[in-house]
């Protein structure tokens, strides 16, 4: 019963979360958020201190300030089990839309957090280049030791607030 009411809390904040984002949607966010000169939109102080668990290894990370974010931070905590993809990156495919404002990066770097789409989380765990489009969820501060924490098959991560 209790793990019930646990779903719909998150069901429900989650809902609260996409209708907020709708609320604004025929407005520009780009044009609100400013570069930070590398082309990237700048981040604000509002980002939020995360951690990924890997097995016994843990992440400090940086969750953006977004509405993605927003809505990925009202499922936490969460626990994963995520698919190994491409040899770069591990996946979880959500049942649920998250709201996105998606672009290509052009290089995707080791420890970024992203969607795709707008129900795939993806932990990148190597450095490359790319022609796809993601929104930006977060990074790991130092990803030092991600890739040999989440190895070469499917790996369970949690996340949680700091």
């Amino acid at each position: 019963m209790m793990r019930m009411r646990w779903y719909l809390t998150v069901i429900i904040l989650s809902v609260i979360s996409l209708a907020a984002v709708t609320v604004g949607c025929g407005q520009n966010r780009r044009a609100a958020a400013p570069e930070n000169g590398t082309g990237d939109i700048a981040h604000s102080s509002k980002e939020k201190k995360m951690k990924i668990r890997i097995a016994t290894k843990v992440f400090d990370a940086t969750l953006f300030d977004n509405p993605t974010a927003d809505a990925f931070e009202a499922m936490l905590p969460l626990t994963l089990n995520m698919d190994e993809l491409n040899g770069n990156e591990k996946k979880y495919d959500f049942s649920t839309r998250f709201p996105t404002d998606s672009s290509n990066t052009k290089t995707i770097s080791n420890g970024d957090l992203m969607i795709w789409g707008d129900r795939t989380l993806v932990l990148f765990y190597k450095s490359f280049p790319t022609s796809y489009s993601y929104t930006k969820l977060g990074r790991i501060n130092d990803p030092s030791g991600l890739e040999a924490a989440v190895g070469s098959r499917n790996v369970t991560v949690t996340f949680e607030l700091d």
